[in-house]
């Protein structure tokens, strides 16, 4: 069975950087969707990005375009998600998912109930 395992959090300041992956085990990404998705305290879960493993088209959400980056490995496995300009309404713990990639043509790809397997997360705190 698919596990995905991710990694890369912690606390950084306002303005920092930090890189997140999800690896994926007993399981070859091969036409998939696989996002990246953020809950913070009292809040719902919501999309943050996405790619597909086949053509590595990506989807942003509006509130991190142009600081988040998102990309695979295809040979190693894995989904990195690359953010810069932190800012503290950032702070969140960080799951990655896969999916059907017929997901990310269908416009339901920040849908967290449309995904099949997550990982256990990993806490991003944007703080001074």
């Amino acid at each position: 069975q698919l596990q995905l395992v991710e990694s890369g959090g912690g606390l950084v300041q306002p303005g920092g950087s930090l890189r997140l992956s999800c690896v994926a085990t007993r399981f070859t990404l091969d036409y998939y969707i696989i996002g990246w998705f953020r809950q913070a305290p009292g809040k719902e879960r919501e999309g943050v990005s996405c790619i597909s493993s086949s053509t590595g088209s990506t989807k942003y959400a509006d509130a991190v375009k142009g600081r988040f980056t998102i990309s695979r490995d295809n040979a190693k496995n894995t989904v990195d998600l690359q953010m810069s300009s932190l800012k503290p309404e950032d702070t969140a713990v960080y799951y990655c998912a896969v999916g059907d990639e017929t997901l990310y043509y269908s416009g339901s790809w920040s849908y967290s109930d449309a995904y099949d397997y997550w990982g256990q997360g990993t806490q991003v705190t944007v703080s001074s």
